[in-house]
């Protein structure tokens, strides 16, 4: 007779044997990916202060224009010269510079390699990019090993190899290399800061995030984006595609690369059902974006765990009918604050009973200085003011020589969560653990402080 006793054991020890396996391959797979850098790593990284910064801009389209719209707004900025594939988008900055009473800047338009031409130039102290995702760290990269500084819109890279060539240039080159991450400079967003380091919330244990935006439109509309750039990142990638709006706050409150580090993470997906739904209904069902096969899930779930011991859970959907949501939350031993669709917080020992507060009544005690200093200046700026405060504050940090509010192991370690979600979803939701882009110095840099205009 069978001794089915041994073989329901043995089956148990091989599926678990299996599963370890199975874990230890997925962390290994980012820890052979951490061996093959070296370096020491930065603390605190800042340069010389410039006294008027001189700027390139790369890729004026719809976010591109709202940046030089700021920049032409702060003192001590010069825009050298402008780079895009179309000449109208070159033209229409040149003619906002004239009506600025500024210098007209160069153009480069229609040349795939004009951003390296533009880079080369010695009267450029700053690149900045808004081009497509993939683009943002050959643009970057070029910048520093031609002796300039860099910055770029979210997500700063979209692949490991990516992450590494950035931080290893910025670190081989001296220069900075900063995402321009602007919910970090939100209103809430920076009170809740405010409220953490005052120890409001106690003891950081959760958080949620997100991106969460209806962009079918946005991404099947043929006209919006450049070659329907953005659609083909949902055509052949399954992942968080877009993190660091909810993540980065998040990030700076739980000191990530300050005396803290992202762990690992797990991703799972959901199936993929709204671009087709929708490009059959705006264009009909034989047309090829209503049949295109999109490898995108329509929500991505993402768990990160730090070293620290918190969690957070970040959540991408942009492919189905809902409202704008960051699915902001931090919570903490003593309380906690949400955003969407309320702004509400509570915390033990001033809030009454189990009731929420409205955030908004809490803004004379705990408003980020950043805000009461800026908060006439940025009226009329891009998302409420803080995309104004984002540049205003990358100019600043240049032109005193101080450091970056986020400087170029945020731009990675933010950013990984894309291509790491990608490996965690393809290998059926197991763990994917973080590279230490900081070799180490995460243990010991200083967490970021609250700063003001002054």
């Amino acid at each position: 007779m069978e001794n089915t006793t041994n073989k329901g054991q043995n089956r148990r020890e091989f599926i678990k044997a299996s599963t370890l396996a199975g874990l230890t391959a997925s962390f290994i797979m980012a820890g052979c990916a951490q061996e093959k850098h070296s370096g020491q790593g930065r603390t605190n990284f800042k340069v010389a202060p410039i006294d008027t910064v001189r700027v390139g801009f790369v890729g004026v389209g719809h976010q591109g224009s709202n940046h030089m719209k700021n920049l032409l707004r702060i003192e001590g900025v010069e825009i050298k010269a402008i780079c895009d594939m179309e000449e109208d988008r070159v033209q229409k900055i040149q003619q906002w510079c004239i009506d600025a009473g500024k210098p007209k800047p160069d153009g480069y338009w229609g040349d795939a390699n004009g951003y390296k031409k533009m880079c080369q130039r010695d009267d450029i102290d700053l690149v900045y990019t808004a081009t497509p995702w993939e683009l943002h760290v050959p643009v970057m990269v070029e910048a520093m090993k031609n002796g300039k500084h860099a910055a770029t819109e979210v997500p700063a890279a979209i692949t490991l190899d990516q992450c590494w060539e950035m931080v290893e240039t910025a670190e081989a080159t001296n220069k900075h290399a900063v995402m321009m991450e602007n919910c970090c400079y939100d209103r809430m967003e920076l009170m809740t800061l405010n409220m953490v380091r005052q120890g409001v919330l106690g003891e950081l244990l959760h958080a949620t995030c997100g991106y969460m935006h209806d962009l079918r439109w946005h991404k099947l509309s043929r006209d919006y984006y450049w070659h329907m750039w953005r659609l083909q990142h949902s055509i052949k990638r399954n992942g968080d595609l877009y993190p660091t709006h909810g993540l980065g706050p998040v990030a700076q409150c739980m000191n990530i690369n300050r005396g803290n580090q992202f762990d690992y993470l797990i991703s799972e997906s959901t199936k993929t059902r709204g671009l087709n739904l929708y490009a059959a209904e705006k264009y009909g069902p034989d047309d090829p974006l209503a049949k295109q096969k999109y490898a995108l899930g329509d929500i991505v779930t993402t768990m990160i765990r730090t070293v620290g011991g918190e969690t957070i859970n970040i959540t991408h959907a942009t492919n189905d009918p809902r409202p704008y949501s960051r699915d902001y939350m931090v919570q903490g031993t003593k309380g906690l604050v949400r955003k969407y669709p309320e702004q509400l917080a509570y915390y033990e020992g001033m809030s009454e009973g189990e009731k929420w507060q409205e955030f908004e009544k809490l803004r004379e005690q705990f408003e980020h200085p950043l805000w009461k200093d800026m908060e006439e200046m940025s009226k009329g700026a891009g998302h409420g003011g803080m995309d104004f405060i984002e540049d205003f504050r990358l100019i600043q940090a240049l032109r005193k020589g101080t450091p970056m509010d986020m400087d170029v192991y945020d731009a990675a370690a933010w950013s990984a969560v894309s291509p790491l979600s990608e490996q965690s979803i393809a290998q059926n939701g197991r763990p994917v653990k973080f590279p230490d882009f900081t070799r180490g110095k995460w243990k010991t840099n200083p967490p970021l402080g609250i700063v003001r205009l002054a």
